[in-house]
This record gives structure tokens, sequence and C-alpha cells, in this order.
């Protein structure tokens, strides 16, 4: 079992940064490959970005690409979401999940833990 605990949501205006982080107890987490998702208001979830356990690869969504960076400190269990850049439309809930393994999956239900979320809301 692994727990993941999503902390640094705040609202932020448009234009600003903020950083995420996603906490890990329970399992090796270094042997994990870790993704952040969001879902806006009346939207689905969609995948952000995900890193794998060596942090050796990375992969982002379009939408994203170029404001965020994934990264990882093993020793602290510990990913984060380095999100500039901000706009409205970034505005959601934002999940980081944890699936074994080395492989960047973009589709939720391969992974198999999740956090309670973190709101993000950027004003215009």
């Amino acid at each position: 079992q692994v727990q993941l605990v999503e902390s640094g949501g705040r609202l932020v205006q448009a234009g600003g940064s903020l950083r995420l982080s996603c906490a890990a107890s329970g399992r090796t987490f270094s042997s994990y490959t870790v993704g952040w998702f969001r879902r806006a208001p009346g939207k689905e979830r969609e995948f952000v970005t995900a890193v794998s356990w060596r942090a050796g690869s990375t992969q982002y969504a379009d939408s994203v690409q170029g404001r965020f960076t994934i990264s990882r400190d093993n020793a602290k269990n510990t990913v984060y979401l380095q999100m500039s850049s901000l706009k409205p439309e970034d505005t959601a809930v934002y999940y980081c999940a944890a699936r074994g393994g080395s492989a960047l999956e973009t589709m939720e239900y391969t992974y198999d833990y999740w956090g309670q979320g973190t709101q993000v809301t950027v004003s215009s």
C-alpha cells in the first residue's frame, strides 16, 4: 500500500506560479511511477504529467508542456509539480497517483493509488 497526500494548492493570479507536493508513505516509493491528474469543474479528470520511478523520464500533456515541471525526491518520498504561467483554465483539483513499474501512463485506470486532491484556483 502507498498513501499519498497532496498539498500546496491555493488561489493564485493568472501568470503566477505555484508548487504542489505529493508526499508518500507506505511501500518503497522510489519503485513507483507517479503522475499528476486534474479535474476541472464540470469536466472529466485528465492527465497532466508523470515521472518514472528513476526520474529519468517524464511526460506532459500538451496543455501544460513548457509551463509545468514534475520532479521527485525519492529520499523525501515526495513528488513536486512546479506550475508557472498559470491560466484560469488550470483551475482544478489536482491529484497525484502512483503505479508500480517504470512505464509512463496517461490513463488514470492504470494507477493504483490516489491522493485526495488539492484545489488550485487561478483568477483572471
